[in-house]
């Protein structure tokens, strides 16, 4: 088999593996893919770090989130959910292109 064939529909299988996953959990579980693979970049692979920086980085995120969507369609709201994933997908569209999804 072409070898950028199999690349190709595996880039596209995780893209849409992820997609179906972030779709059945909701988009703030979407989160928790996105900051360990920032806090993994941040700290390196030792847990000790990790998993400090991965928590506080969730929080932050997801009220910086919510507070974008409660300052963008005043004087209604949007989701933080919907934030999440605007933030998101892009982020881990780029992560799955640029092969760093290997590493985790």
């Amino acid at each position: 088999m072409n070898i950028a064939l199999s690349r190709t529909v595996g880039i596209v299988a995780i893209t849409l593996l992820a997609g179906a996953a972030t779709a059945a959990c909701g988009p703030i579980a979407f989160l928790g893919l996105m900051v360990a693979h920032v806090a993994r970049y941040l700290t390196g692979p030792d847990y000790r770090w990790l998993v400090p920086y991965a928590g506080l980085l969730g929080a932050v995120v997801l009220l910086v989130c919510d507070i974008v969507g409660r300052l963008v369609v005043r004087p209604g709201e949007l989701d933080a959910g919907v934030v999440v994933a605007l933030l998101g997908a892009p982020f881990f569209a780029a992560l799955v292109w640029l092969g760093k999804f290997k590493n985790t």
